[in-house]
């Protein structure tokens, strides 16, 4: 019994590893083409009214920046996540293709998400940051990017990626 135990636990940390190594090079593959250091502006009004300018927020603090849309399924399960994080850390969300302010309100409140939203119904900062998935989720200290993952990513994977940034 115990050499089946410890067989199914060096199964499962052999698939683990091949799960962390798969992820960060499929990380890897999707961000070749963005420019950590010569970022885009991220500038403009939350839906809350509040001024966002990700260059001037992200000095000598890291900053969560999540790319998502209301539309995307996956979406689902990380929005909780990221409006946990929102509590803890300076975080920018931008909904892509989402629908206008009033309908973007209203899915937050449906929702109860209280992270900070930057509407971008027509994709215009989406094209200009070159995000080709959904979700794509940054840390971004002092205006350049020291994380970048794509797809599910869980609590703990952010949690972690603010406390080493």
């Amino acid at each position: 019994m115990v050499k089946r135990l410890l067989s199914w636990a060096k199964q499962a940390l052999l698939l683990l590893v091949v799960a962390i190594v798969l992820s960060g090079a499929i990380d890897w593959w999707r961000s070749k083409d963005i420019d950590r250091t010569n970022l885009p502006p991220l500038v403009g009004t939350s839906l809350k009214k509040v001024p966002i300018d990700l260059a001037s927020l992200s000095q000598d603090q890291a900053v969560l920046v999540y790319f998502w849309g209301t539309w995307c399924h996956v979406c689902n399960y990380v929005s909780p996540a990221v409006n946990s994080m929102a509590t803890h850390y300076p975080t920018v969300t931008v909904a892509l293709g989402s629908g206008d302010d009033n309908r973007m309100n209203q899915y937050l409140y449906h929702h109860q998400y209280d992270f900070t939203v930057l509407n971008d119904p027509n994709n215009s900062l989406v094209q200009s940051w070159n995000i080709s998935v959904t979700p794509t989720i940054l840390v971004v200290k002092n205006n350049q990017v020291v994380y970048y993952t794509t797809g599910f990513t869980s609590l703990p994977g952010l949690w972690w990626r603010m406390l080493t940034a």
